[in-house]
């Protein structure tokens, strides 16, 4: 049984012969470890999941997303809830599940690290899910939703400095909604910039929005941030960056295994960083333990 590796080759910018490049790349490595393996590139969107399918009723050993967060998304759905594991080999715009696994960022060695830990048992990590949505790292509502849509649908080259040009824009003319969470019977009420739904610690690139989040613990935690003002809120974002977001005002953090969103209009949300709409009221929850992840970590979490 062969290893499928699902090359995106718009990833992180990329330039127009980065498919070949990549392709070749992938088919080096996997030959240097005595081992067969289909490479496949994407065409459009949804076709990393339609490819990542194919790949385990063939019965692929193990199946390889190069690509971002979105890539990500799309393999992971096709794999969860089975026994073909995942690996990674990030590429994107901000990379988070790759980051919270620890994997390095060097093609070559982040998929010779998954072929030499196909003999051990896999990783299994919990999975997300909003709106009917899978998500694997972090899903939210609000800002970063409304961010993620108009990234999604910029013109020009993509990346991280695109991503942060997009949200230094927006964050000036962002009116924040007011939501209602129901959990155990339990509502609360929040004018809140935005709902963060974490898997994992990382929206991606270090930025930590739940230092506290463990990819297999069983739980995911909300992250509330009620905005106190829109300086203070420009002022507190350099503590993504650095895990200290315990200290800004106006967020609040909690666990949970299932919650209900409820807003007055219809909610923009994304999983993964791609962007969906939903209704007026969104059903959210983990499932413990639902995909498999082959993986060494080339460096400490």
């Amino acid at each position: 049984m062969a290893i499928a590796i699902i090359i995106n080759p718009v990833s992180g910018g990329a330039r127009p012969d980065t498919a070949r490049r990549r392709a070749e790349l992938a088919a080096d490595v996997v030959a240097s470890y005595g081992e067969a393996c289909e490479v496949f590139v994407t065409e459009r969107r949804g076709h990393a999941r339609e490819l990542a399918a194919s790949a385990v009723a063939r019965g692929a050993r193990l199946v390889v997303a190069w690509g971002g967060d979105g890539t990500v998304n799309e393999i992971g759905s096709a794999l969860a809830f089975g026994t073909t594991p995942l690996a990674i080999i990030p590429s994107g715009s901000g990379n988070g599940l790759a980051r919270e696994l620890g994997t390095d960022r060097r093609a070559e060695r982040a998929l010779g690290a998954a072929i030499a830990a196909l003999g051990a048992p896999a990783r299994a990590i919990d999975v997300g899910e909003l709106g009917g949505r899978l998500f694997f790292n972090v899903a939210g509502v609000g800002f970063d939703a409304h961010v993620a849509a108009c990234f999604d649908g910029a013109r020009g080259r993509r990346g991280l400095l695109s991503y942060v040009r997009i949200s230094a824009r927006e964050i000036l003319r962002y009116e924040p909604h007011v939501y209602s969470v129901t959990e155990d019977g339990r509502s609360s009420e929040h004018r809140a910039l935005l709902l963060t739904l974490a898997n994992s610690a990382q929206f991606g690139n270090g930025a930590k929005i739940a230092p506290a989040a463990k990819l297999d613990d069983g739980r995911l935690d909300l992250v509330v941030f009620e905005e106190q003002s829109r300086i203070r809120t420009i002022w507190s974002a350099p503590k993504l960056f650095s895990g200290g977001v315990a200290g800004v005002p106006g967020l609040s953090t909690r666990r949970f295994g299932r919650l209900t969103i409820q807003c007055d209009r219809p909610m923009r949300f994304h999983v993964d960083g791609e962007p969906a709409t939903g209704g007026t009221v969104l059903e959210a929850r983990v499932h413990p333990g639902a995909l498999r992840i082959c993986a060494q970590p080339t460096r400490p979490t």
